[in-house]
């Protein structure tokens, strides 16, 4: 039973990072806004990068620790989770009305996002440079975020709805000051515990660490979504539902990919990379094929939900069984 303790220090460190993210997330929102920093932009910046926070560390510590393929593993699965499993049963739960806006306004720059990372991985690598474009494209998207919002049209309307429904509720400055500190503290020291764990797992079940950041450390850290986009549906908010699975995609292959490439450059297997790359590519593209099928229009009912959910089994089988 050698993956018994990595497997029960793996789902505490996820535990822990949905903790602590969210405890960071509120603190730096709270100084934020004491500081004056509008709801807009705190949203787009603090809150928007902050629920990508656990993704980014385990990333960034996986590459550093020189265990690339849970690096990548976990901004690739995250994205995959997101769509088949996130999405999935969000739909079987209740159907996800799908407002064409969202869909012209985010889903043409996710598939930007995505054709830009397919060429700067296309050597297998993520050097320091490739890094940096990255993170300036996220920076570029930001700003774009930004000025949408501030536009006085139908999809600024869904986008800044979208920002003041994530803002934390405000506290006293220290007491924000306290949740910082304490948040940022327990996310690197339980990021850095799921990587060694994770790591750990690998070798006790015979597979590769990349296996383990699809599958595992991946559906780990996109589980608190799970909950906000159930949330969202029954509200009636199924644009924020959509929306917040697009905007994570993009961030998980700009910022997370980014800051990893840029700290530490690693280099991964191609043959895998190209497989588990085009099946992620393949779920984006499901997004819209379901959502505006025929006799589907604006729909994602719970028949495709069921599709979804099924495809993401069948592809955390297909993992395990191949072992890399």
């Amino acid at each position: 039973m050698e993956f018994l303790l990595p497997a029960i220090v793996i789902v505490t460190g996820f535990v822990a990072l949905a903790w602590s993210a969210d405890r960071f997330v509120a603190g730096a929102s709270a100084v934020a806004r004491q500081l004056g920093v509008s709801p807009v932009l705190i949203g787009l910046t603090v809150v928007g990068i902050g629920t990508s926070l656990p993704e980014m560390l385990v990333s960034t510590i996986a590459a550093l620790d020189g265990t690339p393929g849970v690096a990548l593993g976990n901004a690739l699965g995250s994205n995959i989770a997101n769509v088949g499993l996130i999405l999935g049963i969000t739909a079987l739960v209740m159907p996800i009305a799908m407002r064409s806006a969202v869909l012209r306004r985010e889903y043409p720059l996710l598939l930007g996002v995505v054709g830009l990372t397919a060429l700067l991985l296309a050597d297998a690598r993520i050097t320091r440079v490739d890094g940096l474009v990255l993170l300036a494209a996220m920076a570029g998207v930001l700003i774009w975020m930004g000025r949408t919002a501030r536009r006085a049209d139908d999809d600024a309307d869904i986008m800044t709805r979208e920002i003041r429904q994530a803002l934390p509720a405000p506290m006293p400055l220290r007491q924000a000051v306290v949740w910082l500190v304490v948040g940022l503290v327990v996310l690197l020291i339980s990021a850095r515990l799921l990587v060694i764990s994770a790591v750990a797992l690998a070798q006790a079940l015979g597979v590769s660490d990349l296996v383990i950041g699809l599958t595992i450390v991946a559906v780990g850290t996109s589980l608190p979504e799970l909950a906000a986009a159930i949330s969202s549906v029954r509200r009636g908010e199924d644009d924020l539902a959509i929306g917040n699975i697009l905007g994570s995609n993009i961030f998980n292959l700009l910022a997370v990919l980014g800051i990893a490439g840029a700290i530490a450059p690693f280099a991964t297997d191609g043959a895998s990379l190209a497989r588990d790359y085009a099946i992620m590519s393949g779920f984006m593209v499901a997004i819209v094929a379901m959502g505006y099928g025929p006799g589907r229009w604006g729909h994602l009912d719970r028949g495709e939900g069921a599709i979804l959910l099924a495809a993401f089994i069948a592809y955390q089988v297909m993992l395990f069984l191949g072992g890399s």
